[in-house]
């Protein structure tokens, strides 16, 4: 493990004996001796906890900064509940919880300030399942996980983790109350991995639990049952009622796990709305769709939605604009914001807009299969294709189907297709992808070769930013183009969400997003807009400012958007796809650049602006290509016979091709001269497939007539 500060230690021990009584250098200065002697570095400290700020200070002034912190401190007290005294309470409370809180406090400005810190705190099983005699050691070491949790939530943005561990182990506390001969069979060094682990910078890990002892290692979670809701609208709540549904309140088959206080006050708001609904609330709301019968793939994938339609004016065009922040101040925004303007064009997000019916108007109601809450749905990511700029107004009819349905466990995932057409004209694509809390546990598969996957930014500085603000009433605006969720503007809903204020809508980030990287990287050519995919992660609260930052890859610009005030990642795994001067097109062919594959594909992108929509009924499949030169990937070409009508592309394919070929310049050039067989050069491995090799034999309807080629 590499910049692991393992050799350079503060040691802080008191000295005081189980009881929290007298004081010695003994100890410290042993286990100081201990890592000098091995080569590391290390000093003694013999400050009590409660002088956090001596301790700390200590730290900063022999090594000159504080990376990591083990709150370990303790002593023991141990009495009947009937027989503890103030003191015997107290002094527990003043070593374990309270000074954990205080030289955490002391440390915490510094971890911030370098943008690295980790905690470990120290709980114990008589904390997490509770032990006779120890009600006040109990009470304080199960107070240490909760202060963990908070820290682990406020500290995440600073890149501060916390994680708690309850080890058994041999010490100066244990030996009281354990035989001699367990005490040494469960030394610490069978502990001490797992701390060094979890400090260290590679190890993502926050806010968790672990049981450890003698080797063996365990993570720990909350459990919930399913629960009932035992009243309805307009009736008193009973003790009756409590008790006649208590053996399904306490039924812990299919439980659900949630790992957050948001996700546990959405149990809550989607019980209010549903009993002020009057709707049917024998069950919990929340974790129904987790029991074997609220999902069922087989019946829910594949099914298509009724299509819908959406007519539009100019009037939306602007409002939408408006709603993701354009300005009339930026002059080179009137082109979106004026029908009068001669460039008067619509914005490439506003195809999401055009499709969201399929969330807005309950169409996944109709789904067999989805017996789900959808009070508990949250938008988890979303995919948007443009097959040829947007229209300014007209009706256009949208048909979505269910590409599938996954089971993270906590909740499910529904991955929604919607195809958007002017007439019989595909306009676009989006993938709508959403995760239902609480819903998870049905025995269905984790991951889809269907869903289009988010990806991450390259590790360099990015080579764009751009910083923007949103007005307080930015989601009040934005609402207006059709998400009416009162999450956004009334603070009650919010609040019961466990929001401090109403947030902003994701689709409004996005479109913040979208727009940045047209102006800077497209100059707000809409026509150079092909395709961009954000994964949701916080919300922003109307008024702060979003920033972007955008990574240039070919025609792929990879974005990360930021909360400028707290540094909070809001859209991840996002990136932008433009059509740019490297892609092919007929009225552009590319040249010759050393490579006999260029002109061959030129003369393809002719043949399919041709006839590209009866090749895409013939073939209807995406073959993806790679051309080597000297063994090396020279060029990638995308040949599309799946969408629109279809289209020929230099650079990979923004989703999964479902073919992909790799092929020598020379040996492609062979092929489609009828030179070399096919078969005998995918079995002589001068030319390899990936994905449905059976779609490679329909390439022959483009690839016929070799002369031309």
């Amino acid at each position: 493990m590499t910049n692991f500060p393992r050799n350079v230690d503060t040691l802080n021990d008191l000295g005081a004996d189980t009881k929290g009584g007298g004081k010695s250098s003994a100890a410290a200065d042993k286990v100081v001796e201990e890592i000098r002697a091995k080569g590391g570095k290390a000093v003694a400290n013999y400050d009590s906890v409660e002088d956090g700020e001596k301790l700390i200070q200590s730290a900063l002034d022999a090594f000159g900064r504080i990376d990591v912190l083990v709150n370990n401190a303790g002593i023991l007290r141990d009495r009947s509940f009937a027989r503890t005294s103030d003191l015997d309470w107290d002094l527990i409370h003043r070593v374990h919880l309270r000074g954990s809180f205080l030289v955490t406090r002391a440390a915490w400005n510094h971890m911030k300030n370098q943008k690295f810190g980790r905690i470990i705190m120290t709980t114990s099983g008589a904390g997490i399942y509770g032990n006779f005699g120890q009600a006040n050691y109990s009470a304080a070491k199960l107070g240490l996980l909760g202060l963990a949790n908070t820290l682990a939530i406020e500290g995440r943005k600073y890149n501060i983790y916390c994680n708690t561990i309850a080890p058994v182990a041999g010490s100066r506390l244990t030996e009281t109350v354990m035989p001699p001969d367990l005490v040494a069979s469960l030394k610490p060094e069978f502990v001490a991995p797992l701390v060094l682990w979890l400090c260290h910078e590679q190890c993502q890990e926050n806010g968790a639990l672990f049981e450890t002892g003698a080797g063996w290692i365990a993570k720990l979670r909350w459990e919930r049952s399913l629960g009932r809701t035992v009243r309805q609208k307009n009736q008193p709540m009973t003790p009756e009622a409590v008790r006649d549904q208590w053996g399904q309140i306490c039924d812990f088959t299919d439980a659900t796990k949630p790992t957050s206080l948001q996700e546990s006050m959405m149990s809550i708001v989607s019980v209010l709305s549903q009993v002020e609904s009057g709707g049917e609330v024998s069950g919990n709301p929340t974790a129904a769709a987790a029991s074997s019968s609220g999902i069922n793939p087989i019946e829910a994938v594949g099914t298509k939605l009724p299509p819908s339609s959406f007519s539009y004016t100019h009037i939306q065009c602007i409002l939408y604009a408006l709603g993701v922040g354009m300005s009339t101040k930026d002059p080179d925004h009137l082109r979106f914001l004026y029908e009068g303007h001669e460039d008067f064009v619509c914005l490439p997000s506003f195809g999401v807009i055009v499709a969201q019916s399929v969330l807005m108007g309950g169409g996944l109601t109709s789904v067999p299969g989805l017996n789900i809450d959808f009070t508990q749905v949250l938008h988890g990511e979303q995919y948007l294709e443009l097959y040829k700029p947007l229209p300014t107004s007209g009706t256009l009819t949208s048909e979505t189907t269910i590409a599938d349905v996954l089971d993270k466990g906590s909740g499910a995932v529904i991955l929604m297709d919607v195809k958007t057409f002017c007439g019989e004209e595909l306009i676009c694509f989006n993938q709508f992808s959403v995760f239902v809390v609480g819903a998870g546990g049905f025995g269905g598969k984790r991951s889809s070769d269907k869903a289009i996957a988010p990806l991450p930014p390259p590790q360099r500085a990015p080579d764009a930013v751009v910083i923007d603000s949103t007005s307080t009433d930015q989601a009040a605006l934005y609402r207006l183009s059709g998400d009416w969720n009162p999450l956004h503007i009334d603070p009650s809903f919010a609040a019961m969400g466990g929001f401090k204020a109403p947030i902003l809508h994701g689709l409004c980030s996005f479109g913040f997003a979208a727009r940045h990287v047209l102006k800077q990287f497209a100059d707000n050519d809409t026509s150079r807009f092909k395709a961009i995919k954000v994964r949701f992660a916080k919300p922003v609260m109307p008024g702060q400012s979003i920033q972007t930052e955008m990574w240039k890859e070919g025609n792929r610009i990879h974005i990360q958007c930021k909360v400028k005030e707290t540094d909070a990642v809001v859209l991840t795994g996002a990136y932008v796809d433009l059509h740019g001067a490297a892609e092919a097109s007929p009225e552009d062919p590319p040249q010759a650049g050393g490579l006999h594959s260029e002109l061959v594909f030129a003369e393809i992108g002719r043949r399919i602006k041709d006839t590209g929509s009866e090749l895409v009924k013939k073939v209807n499949a995406v073959f993806g290509w790679e051309i080597t030169k000297d063994g090396k990937i020279a060029a990638q070409w995308t040949i599309d016979l799946k969408n629109g009508s279809g289209s020929l592309q230099k650079g990979p394919h923004s989703g999964k091709a479902d073919v992909t070929i790799t092929v020598s310049d020379e040996d492609f050039l062979e092929v489609v001269q009828g030179k070399l067989n096919p078969q005998k050069a995918f079995f002589s491995g001068k030319l390899k497939v990936r994905g449905n090799i059976m779609l490679s034999q329909k390439l022959e309807v483009i690839l016929k007539d070799h002369a031309k080629l």
